[in-house]
């Protein structure tokens, strides 16, 4: 009678090489968490435990607005110090009306041969309407800006260039944020002439 050699046999040297992969790949897993043994066993996790809730998506887009509304003026500050304006990564920041204002606004400073040192404020930025059901997610934020401490001077000598004595250092600005593909972008900022 002839007989059928055992499949096993030929499955048998895949197995074992599969164990001995799992087997080795368990042993490395051991050996490359350096401390493992020193470190305090956890306990189970109750049965009774609460799920981690996730971020409130609401919550999430107004405080991703008001940061990129925050990086946004670090551009812009960088913006008008270089007259060069290489060392900006406004657009990751900003597009549209907001962009093309301060581009051009930053050109003209630095065609008269002035740039602007120190800092923008940006005091109480809140999200005073959001929109994230529409085609483009959307936020207006209000904030109160402080340029006081954003001098204007001229670029070669970096003396302070005389300024009209009423004018606004400390203004309301509302702003509009939305969410593109690449991430948020401010696309308006409109200071609102009111002292804050």
């Amino acid at each position: 009678m002839r007989t059928t050699p055992s499949r096993s046999r030929y499955h048998r040297p895949l197995k074992n090489s599969m164990l001995a992969l799992f087997m080795s790949g368990c042993a490395l897993a051991v050996t490359s968490c350096s401390g493992a043994s020193d470190a305090p066993k956890s306990s189970p996790t109750p049965s009774n435990a609460q799920p981690t809730v996730s971020a409130d998506p609401t919550e999430t887009a107004k405080k991703d607005a008001i940061a990129t509304y925050q990086s946004y003026w670090k551009e812009v500050e960088k913006l008008y110090a270089d007259r060069s304006g290489k060392d900006t990564k406004l657009k990751q920041y900003a597009a549209s009306a907001a962009l093309k204002n301060v581009e051009s606004d930053a050109k003209n400073a630095h065609d008269h041969n002035r740039i602007h040192i120190g800092q923008v404020t940006v005091g109480n930025p809140t999200v005073t309407d959001l929109d994230l059901n529409g085609k483009t997610p959307r936020a207006t934020l209000s904030s109160c800006l402080d340029i006081s401490r954003w001098e204007v001077v001229d670029a070669n000598t970096k003396k302070p260039v005389s300024l009209p004595s009423n004018r606004l250092t400390k203004y309301v600005i509302q702003s509009q944020v939305e969410r593109w593909p690449g991430g948020w972008r401010v696309i308006r900022d409109e200071p609102q002439g009111k002292r804050c």
